[in-house]
């Protein structure tokens, strides 16, 4: 059973969002005072190796994404829309590197695709073929 607070990573792998740490800036851009003024900019680190992950995750993203895994957001006045944008980013990049996709098999081209290669290729020749310009006077 998976605490309601715990966030899905995929395959049986959940996040703590107290393991989460927050560092808040003020955000750049446009925006007049509030912008200088407020820290509304939200930036969330997670440290991989000191994590509740089993240990085949922690080794996955130590070696897709690092130790820790930083992400920002600081696109709204509001910081904790700023939390929440930040932690989804968090969340999409650990569930994709953990994402395993399968060994790709090569095949074989088919015969079909075969001959609409060398028809194509058939046509695009006569076609150059076709704008040369012949020395014998027959243009």
């Amino acid at each position: 059973m998976v605490a309601p607070d715990r966030l899905p990573l995929g395959r049986g792998v959940h996040l703590d969002p107290a393991e989460v740490t927050w560092r808040f800036s003020t955000a750049g851009g446009p925006g007049g005072q509030h912008v200088n003024t407020s820290n509304t900019r939200a930036e969330a680190s997670f440290a991989v190796r000191s994590s509740s992950l089993p240990a085949w995750a922690q080794s996955v993203l130590v070696e897709r994404l690092g130790e820790v895994v930083t992400v920002a957001a600081g696109d709204t006045r509001s910081q904790s829309r700023n939390r929440e944008l930040a932690l989804g980013r968090l969340v999409a990049r650990l569930a994709s590197a953990l994402d395993v996709r399968a060994p790709r098999r090569p095949t074989k081209p088919t015969l079909a695709s075969k001959r609409r290669r060398l028809d194509a290729k058939r046509k695009r020749a006569q076609t150059k073929s076709d704008r040369r310009w012949r020395g014998d006077g027959a243009e």
